[in-house]
């Protein structure tokens, strides 16, 4: 199930970008979180096989910088907000209206920021999920940033099982590009709350029960108009690797309609 054909499309620059898809109807577009890669977070641990049986069309993008997406280390290829530039390209490549509510759209940790930042500048997927997020994870986009930095320009020299040794551990089994990943970082944008408060689609926030990695996933929930707070086992590095976040998923958008929904 790892090996779904890789598909390829432009990013906004006409960066190449890749990413798969699995099943047929309703389509429902998933980010994966940072250092990962679309195959870790959705396939390899059966996901998007279940969203596929419910009837969704999953197409999983690599986010630039990550997978088999290119990996930039040009500085302009980091603008602010590029992720979520890239987000539209590929709603532009599938033929999507991006405001025309015919397709689902979420992710996992900065896959699920990236979402709110699409919904911020005009997407309207009839339905969406934010998971591995909480409020100040959207708010202060930044927090964490020095964390990040940290492991990346200082790889091999992180004390053993320290937060730094286990994120380097991560990107180690992904192989990623540590000057690529450095670039993402430039390009987070902080939502305000008035933001938030606009976005009028219907939202599940999607949080394991012992992650606190990026703030309350019940206060997302109260700040978003259409905000639903569900809680899954585990923490923020292991909630993605059990079946109940992808049940989760499922439950939801089975139980959420949409104008024009085809799927489950």
């Amino acid at each position: 199930m790892d090996e779904l054909t890789v598909h390829r499309f432009s990013g906004h620059d006409g960066t190449e970008l890749a990413y798969r898809e699995l099943g047929q109807g309703r389509p429902l577009i998933l980010i994966h979180g940072y250092f990962s890669t679309a195959t870790v977070n959705w396939v390899r641990y059966g996901h998007a096989a279940a969203l596929a049986a419910a009837g969704h069309r999953v197409i999983m993008p690599d986010l630039r910088g990550h997978g088999d997406s290119a990996k930039p280390h040009d500085a302009a290829a980091w603008p602010p907000d590029v992720l979520a530039d890239d987000g539209f390209a590929l709603l532009a490549h599938l033929g999507l209206d991006p405001a025309g509510a015919g397709y689902d759209l979420g992710g996992y940790s900065l896959g699920g920021r990236t979402t709110v930042r699409m919904m911020v500048r005009g997407a309207r997927p009839g339905r969406a999920v934010v998971a591995g997020m909480g409020l100040a994870g959207i708010v202060s986009a930044n927090e964490h940033s020095d964390h990040f930095r940290r492991v990346l320009t200082n790889l091999g020299n992180h004390p053993p099982r320290s937060p730094e040794w286990m994120a380097q551990a991560f990107l180690k089994t992904v192989g990623g590009d540590p000057t690529a990943l450095l670039g993402v970082l430039d390009t987070f944008v902080d939502t305000t709350p008035a933001e938030l408060a606009a976005i009028e689609v219907p939202t599940l926030v999607l949080l394991g029960s012992d992650d606190d990695d990026n703030g309350s996933g019940e206060a997302l929930a109260r700040a978003l108009p259409h905000g639903q707070y569900v809680s899954v086992p585990g923490n923020h590095m292991n909630a993605v690797t059990k079946p109940d976040l992808g049940a989760a998923i499922v439950e939801f958008l089975s139980a959420t309609s949409v104008a024009g929904d085809t799927g489950c």
